[in-house]
């Protein structure tokens, strides 16, 4: 097993730093073989070697199983060139690795519930997964630019039948292992786009007899996650739109931090990060979130190495940290731990739950 970290900027160094430590326990404890390596990625990467993604990163990735990421970006890099926007390398390092689907859970603990603007029945036990095609849509779409005075700028939203059926598939067969519900977002009503992602994903359900499958426009699945989430299950649409609703919703469980996420191919090889920024206004306060990063080295395991049990074991040691009423910064603006308090707590709960 092998995983390379790239802690990235802002305070990418203070999450992974603390997501290494549950990495640690976890080989200790499992008696697993696991190697551990560090690169140069985002802002940081361009300092040193002038690109957000440089060779020496592609060829460790090449020797890894699975990538955990910290975070990229910072304002100091909002003039830069295009090819040198840490931005840029993360949708490289994403097109290059053909990391299609990506998972971004939506989980609310009980412990933390009520720190959300959202009312306590309306978000108690919710468990939603949305399902965001990540390497097509208009982040990818060529033709793209200003004019030559840039006075004008245009964009491109492409999908084909082939990517479509893809994403749909994985949403589908996700959506048989929970409720067999599947929710899928466009904007059909508007875009050609949205027409052909409404009828692929149609085509692709025909299989799945048990499916429940529906449609929705973004804009009013918006509300309706703040509104209603409980109805939903297994969301799965498209780029742009996904990576707006996964933030949305993040509304619903009290804090960005709290978020996870994955990307993977279709051979399993995974990049694991928190769905949050590189927060650089709070960068090496010692006060960010460690939680988003270490439940995405739980999914690690879960995705990449396969031990549901592991993912299960660092899930439930979260959840038990902030039961005794532990919460950094985002959660509680009276009474809160550190970021490294935070990664300490949940050593001490991963440890007592093997234990037991």
């Amino acid at each position: 097993m092998k995983i390379l970290i790239l802690p990235g900027d802002g305070v990418g160094k203070e999450i992974t730093s603390e997501a290494l430590k549950v990495i640690n326990l976890i080989s200790k404890l499992y008696s697993l073989n696991i190697d551990i390596d560090f690169g140069y990625f985002g802002g940081i990467a361009v300092d040193k070697f002038n690109s957000p993604f440089p060779d020496e990163t592609r060829e460790k990735i090449k020797k890894s199983d699975a990538v955990l990421l910290g975070a990229v970006g910072g304002p100091q890099y909002d003039n830069v060139e295009k090819e040198k926007k840490p931005e840029t390398g993360l949708l490289d390092l994403r097109k290059s690795l053909n990391l299609f689907v990506n998972i971004r859970p939506i989980i609310t603990f009980k412990e933390s519930i009520n720190y959300s603007s959202i009312k306590k029945e309306f978000i108690e036990d919710l468990d939603i997964v949305i399902i965001r095609e990540l390497i097509s849509g208009i982040y990818f779409g060529e033709p793209r630019g200003f004019n030559s005075d840039f006075t004008e700028a245009h964009n491109t939203m492409r999908y084909n039948q082939t990517e479509i059926k893809r994403i749909a598939e994985y949403a589908l067969n996700l959506s048989k292992d929970r409720s067999k519900k599947l929710c899928s977002v466009d904007k059909a009503n508007v875009l050609e786009v949205s027409q052909l992602w409404r009828t692929t994903i149609e085509e692709s359900a025909i299989n799945y007899k048990d499916i429940e499958l529906s449609h929705m426009y973004v804009d009013n699945a918006a509300m309706q996650l703040v509104q209603n989430p409980k109805q939903f299950d297994v969301i799965v649409t498209e780029n742009l739109f996904g990576d707006i609703l996964s933030d949305l919703a993040s509304v619903l469980t009290g804090s960005i931090g709290l978020l996870p996420s994955a990307s993977l191919n279709e051979n399993g090889f995974g990049v694991y990060e928190p769905i949050h920024g590189s927060a650089p206004d709070i960068a090496n306060k010692n006060v960010v979130n460690p939680i988003a990063t270490i439940l995405s080295v739980a999914m690690l395991f879960q995705h990449t190495f396969k031990r549901v049990d592991i993912y299960n074991h660092i899930l439930e040691s979260v959840k038990m940290v902030l039961n005794d009423g532990k919460y950094t910064k985002d959660l509680s603006e009276v009474e809160f731990i550190s970021t490294s308090e935070m990664g300490d707590c949940i050593i001490q709960k991963i440890e007592e739950l093997y234990n037991d």
